[in-house]
């Protein structure tokens, strides 16, 4: 296998506060970001790396969650990591991404946001008060690493700074 990517935390500043944005109500950031555990593949024959809960969370039924995993990805060019909900969570709670699949450029990496990696769920079960608990350490999420290809006229120059729709700002 060709080694293409590292996973690499965030700095403890940018997860504080991308992390209080969406759970103001934590305690205690730096023992979460302390305990934040890398993307891993379960056994060899994996292709997807598994990103754990950096705390417990709730997703309720109906609504959405903005989990900022604490993780950044370098990445040679050429390469894409997209994320997907892990089969589990789909199965058995309609859980999925709120974007469909989440694409991580090997660019993102210089964001002013340090290349954070953050996903957003929403639980879409059809018995009503259905909830999912995540547990702090579970799996909720898998990246799977992909090379890709370009045009032979691609002039691409344009300069990326965030996510979330930042490499399409200013198109019309």
């Amino acid at each position: 296998m060709e080694r293409i990517a590292e996973f690499i935390k965030v700095s403890f500043e940018q997860f504080e506060k991308d992390w209080l944005k969406n759970f103001p109500e934590t305690k205690d950031v730096k023992a979460v970001y302390e305990g934040i555990k890398m993307p891993k593949r379960a056994t060899s024959g994996s292709a997807g790396y598994d990103f754990y809960a950096p705390a417990n969370i709730v997703l309720e039924k109906g609504k959405s969650v903005l989990i900022p995993t604490g993780i950044r990805s370098k990445i040679n060019e050429g390469w894409v990591l997209s994320i997907y909900p892990r089969s589990g969570l789909g199965f058995k709670h309609r859980v999925q991404l709120d974007n469909t699949v989440g694409i991580i450029d090997s660019d993102y990496y210089n964001s002013s946001n340090e290349g954070h990696i953050m996903i957003k769920l929403s639980c879409d079960a059809h018995d009503e008060g259905h909830r999912v608990e995540l547990s702090c350490g579970d799996g909720f999420a898998q990246g799977i690493f992909t090379q890709f290809g370009i045009t032979v006229d691609d002039s691409a120059d344009g300069i990326r700074d965030g996510g979330f729709g930042s490499t399409s700002k200013g198109e019309k």
